[in-house]
């Protein structure tokens, strides 16, 4: 099993390309199911999950080509995915391919709108959580699907199509919008989706839909209209940039006292994290083409957070910002509200001199002199990258186990941060 190596102490400075969103990929990649005809998406990011989910998708009949690399552009640029869904072989999801990937259950939507019918496995419970899927079953139900929960799986018909209402989310949930969009824009007549994730990944969904076809009022906000239509047609996106891994890259510099750009981040994608940086500190310059982030030598000051759903600071960014206020002066409070189980990168860290106390779903971080290098475990994606946060910035060695956790969401990070000064490798077997 590979591991990540890290000999801490430097300084990140260079530019760093940010990766199209894998958050947005993923349910573009599934809206491929809506029609027959190509969907070519730009800039889909070199992930483990995309890969899985080309898998997945090409088990239910879609035929999917990615282009190559082309003359000038470096491996960061992305790649181009044309996805065509000429017939659904299989409506049917099974079990051991929703349990890899908990997104490949959007595909109940789809298929339903487009087959009449659809059989998809519970996606059970998972590392950072249970998170339920009820809210997905009752917005299909608001569209006139029947669902029926057998051994273990979803079964829904709709054997005269879905036809439009009202959907109402009673908790905001970035996955059962998904599903509730893609539903609705092959529905009979009109839907609302009321108290609709606003996040960004969200509305990059929307408007490749609108581009498709869709007619969708509302892309932005917790209301939104939508008319359905009899069929969608081909259509070209660009995955809008990772705003996950933007912020993870600008606190791996805060951390280090580096500079960096990072190039194609949109400041307005994680504007409250931004602030967050600039109250502990950070100097954080947006620019036409992305973003500077510097740290001067006075070092950081401690912060205290909620995690909020968009536009609030987001849970995907919470155990970074705990790693990067492990070394600042002061007490932090960290208070996570989206997901339970989501501190389990704490005791990782401090097996590298972090100070942190938890209380439920608070923790309180006490800054520390300096980290030192050990070895730790990753837990989860967003736990691996705090680990890799604080191992730029702790003295000596550090090894982190169970990296593949990183393949999944992050489009080669060594790669990323060697090209800026770190000293990182992987370490295989």
């Amino acid at each position: 099993m590979d591991r990540i190596r890290i000999v801490g102490g430097q300084r990140l400075q260079g530019t760093i390309a940010i990766s199209g969103a894998k958050n947005a990929a993923l349910p573009l990649m599934i809206a491929s199911l809506l029609t027959r005809e190509t969907l070519t998406l730009h800039s889909m990011p070199r992930l483990a999950d995309v890969t899985l989910l080309g898998r997945i998708l090409g088990n239910h009949g879609v035929d999917i080509t990615i282009a190559g690399k082309k003359a000038g552009q470096s491996t960061s640029d992305g790649q181009t995915f044309r996805l065509t869904s000429g017939d659904i072989v299989d409506t049917t999801a099974p079990y051991e391919m929703v349990a890899r990937m908990r997104a490949s259950f959007w595909v109940l939507a789809p298929i339903l709108a487009r087959c009449g019918e659809a059989k998809v496995s519970l996606p059970g419970g998972c590392a950072i959580g249970t998170r339920p899927v009820d809210l997905h079953l009752s917005a299909l139900e608001a569209l006139g699907a029947e669902i029926e929960l057998e051994g273990g799986y979803v079964i829904a018909k709709a054997p005269k199509g879905l036809v439009g209402g009202r959907i109402h989310l009673g908790k905001v949930s970035v996955g059962a919008t998904h599903n509730a969009l893609m539903a609705a824009v092959l529905a009979r007549g009109d839907s609302v989706i009321e108290n609709a994730a606003r996040e960004p990944e969200v509305a990059d969904l929307a408007n490749c839909l609108v581009k498709m076809g869709a007619k969708i009022e509302g892309i932005g906000t917790d209301t939104m209209h939508i008319e359905g239509v009899t069929s969608l047609h081909e259509a070209e996106h660009t995955v809008l940039p990772d705003r996950i891994e933007t912020g993870t890259y600008a606190m791996a510099a805060a951390i280090t006292g580096g500079e960096v750009f990072l190039e194609g981040a949109r400041p307005d994608l994680l504007r409250e994290a931004l602030q967050l940086l600039q109250g502990s500190g950070v100097e954080v310059e947006e620019t036409a083409t992305g973003i500077r982030v510097a740290r001067n030598g006075s070092g950081l000051e401690a912060v205290s957070v909620e995690t909020q759903p968009f536009p609030g600071f987001p849970t995907d960014l919470q155990a970074q910002l705990m790693a990067l206020m492990c070394t600042a002066r002061g007490v932090s409070e960290v208070r996570e509200t989206i997901f339970e189980n989501r501190f389990m990168h704490v005791q990782e860290l401090a097996r590298l001199g972090a100070n942190i106390d938890l209380n439920g779903d608070t923790a309180l971080v006490t800054g520390v002199e300096g980290l030192t290098g050990a070895q730790v475990m990753a837990t989860d994606l967003r736990a691996s990258v705090s680990l890799i946060i604080a191992g730029l910035a702790a003295q000596g060695e550090t090894l982190i186990g169970r990296v593949y956790h990183l393949d999944r969401g992050f489009d080669r990070i060594e790669e990323k941060l060697r090209q800026c000064g770190a000293q990182i490798d992987r370490l295989s077997g």
